[in-house]
């Protein structure tokens, strides 16, 4: 369906294609992409990142795309923008599943739990999952981890909030998942590689404290096939993380997805803005 898709892109109408992006998206960050063996692509050796764009076809965009993520944001080059409003996140408790994408480990909700505010334009929340050490950089410095919230808008359109993480004090949201995480990596064990264990009803407050300083800039999903006009919210407010909760998001992977963060993308001209609130 996914090939098919592509395929026919050109010949499809603005809806149709905002379908085939919706599908893409789902593929690139719900952990349907094989990688090793069964997997088409990994962070080391032959089948990493800078190879990418090469694997498949629909992967090109990796190679040749002039808006990819991650990138190094450099606080003193960020333009504030006065026009940007808070993001304005409305989480509801809801059925979540922590997942073993291959790739990366992630919590899928069922139904909808929430919504992301851009511009006056409603994302519905549809997952999370975590990178370590961190994709994004703030002036150079590459964090613990980062956690990146996925939402998609009717359209197909797709806009993520990022939370970089430093090591410290234990992650309160981690904390509640910190026992499923560890059933995770004993059914990666007994080679079950894309184990689902089911949390139950998951309160998601803990994610959408007040956001006073973001980063806003276009750029693309951050695995293949790389998917581009991702609208991008990297949160100013760097989030603790202690050592072992780290281990225990990297345990479930192989490994060649233990380090799964995607290297620097340049920013092609590309403008960063801030939203600062305390800014005169």
């Amino acid at each position: 369906m996914r090939a098919h898709l592509q395929n026919m892109a050109p010949q499809l109408s603005s809806s149709f294609i905002s379908i085939a992006l919706l599908f893409a998206v789902a593929f690139a960050n719900f952990g349907q992409q094989a990688h090793g063996s069964v997997f088409e692509f990994s962070y080391a050796g032959l089948h990493g990142p800078a190879n990418w764009g090469s694997l498949n076809p629909k992967f090109s965009t990796c190679s040749s795309g002039k808006l990819q993520s991650p990138i190094n944001i450099i606080k003193n080059e960020a333009v504030e923008n006065k026009s940007l409003t808070p993001l304005t996140r409305v989480y509801k408790r809801g059925n979540a599943i922590l997942v073993n994408n291959g790739f990366n480990i992630g919590l899928h909700y069922e139904g909808n739990c929430g919504v992301l505010i851009v511009d006056g334009k409603n994302y519905t929340f549809k997952q999370m999952h975590w990178h370590s050490p961190s994709e994004h950089q703030i002036d150079g410095v590459q964090y613990a981890a980062e956690l990146h919230l996925v939402h998609l808008s009717d359209s197909g359109a797709i806009a993520v909030v990022s939370m970089l993480y430093e090591l410290g004090d234990a992650d309160p949201f981690i904390s509640k998942i910190t026992n499923k995480l560890g059933d995770l990596a004993k059914d990666a064990c007994a080679g079950n590689e894309e184990a689902q264990i089911p949390i139950g009803a998951l309160d998601n407050k803990l994610l959408r404290k007040n956001t006073r300083k973001y980063y806003r800039y276009i750029g693309s999903i951050t695995s293949p096939p790389c998917t581009e006009n991702v609208i991008w919210n990297v949160l100013g407010k760097v989030r603790t993380i202690s050592k072992e909760q780290v281990e225990a998001l990297k345990a479930p992977l192989g490994a060649d997805y233990k380090q799964n963060s995607r290297p620097l993308q340049s920013l092609n001209g590309r403008k960063v803005e801030l939203y600062n609130e305390f800014s005169d």
